[in-house]
């Protein structure tokens, strides 16, 4: 079994409350998957770089130009190269595609988050059921994938606390802007309190779990809840 590109959702899932309330992952993925059947060459790279219109073609255009210059047009080949590690198929993903490249300047340090790149490598271990092109030998590197959604929850369980200002903000759907310590600090704040309630699980209950599996309960959790409220920054990056 082979596949000829980026994980697709991965690349293009960002920002959905900007273009409609209701848009979530599993429409995106289920538009995809429609448009491959329709057209088994749609995702080809040579197809990805032609498209037009908006920052999401961009980015398609950016993964069609880099695969066929780097990866003979094919994302397995990128993947066959990481030597079965999570840790280094991220830093293949970044390194060639500036669109993963999640990182910001936080009080004179830079921080490295790299969602969609990380979810990219865990959808492929997800997808392949830990075997072939998801086989992973250190997929417990992987961190949970800081986004709108499990700070959030992980606030209203009592995890996170906010400020009485970035509450209200968020309360008044206001925007937290890219790249801000309160935007920086949502996202890193929620990947160190998921490695705790990991490591509290390993010691309280014996029970090893990865922090990709405590991410996607948090996330399930959060879209389950409607009248959840989110913080809203403009980014490409979740």
């Amino acid at each position: 079994m082979s596949f000829r590109v980026l994980n697709l959702p991965s690349l293009l899932m960002f920002c959905f409350f900007l273009i409609d309330k209701d848009l979530n992952y599993d429409h995106l993925a289920k538009g995809l998957k429609e448009a491959l059947l329709n057209d088994h060459s749609a995702f080809d790279a040579d197809h990805l770089r032609k498209y037009t219109e908006e920052e999401r073609v961009r980015l398609l255009h950016e993964v069609g130009f880099e695969l066929e210059r780097s990866f003979e047009g094919k994302a397995s080949k990128l993947v066959e190269s990481c030597g079965k590690s999570a840790v280094k198929l991220v830093a293949l993903v970044t390194r060639h595609f500036p669109g993963f490249r999640d990182h910001s300047m936080y009080k004179g340090h830079q921080v490295f988050l790299y969602k969609r790149a990380q979810i990219f490598a865990a959808d492929l271990w997800g997808a392949f059921k830990g075997q072939g092109y998801g086989e992973f030998n250190d997929i417990g590197s992987i961190t949970m994938f800081a986004d709108y959604i499990v700070p959030a929850v992980l606030q209203q369980l009592g995890v996170l606390k906010y400020s009485s200002t970035l509450e209200n903000a968020i309360r008044a759907s206001s925007e937290i802007g890219a790249g801000t310590e309160e935007e920086v600090e949502l996202r890193a704040c929620s990947i160190f309190a998921v490695e705790k309630m990991r490591e509290l699980l390993s010691i309280k209950c014996g029970k090893q779990v990865l922090s990709v599996e405590l991410d996607l309960w948090l996330w399930s959790v959060g879209v389950q809840c409607p009248s959840l409220q989110h913080h809203r920054t403009l980014s490409i990056y979740y």
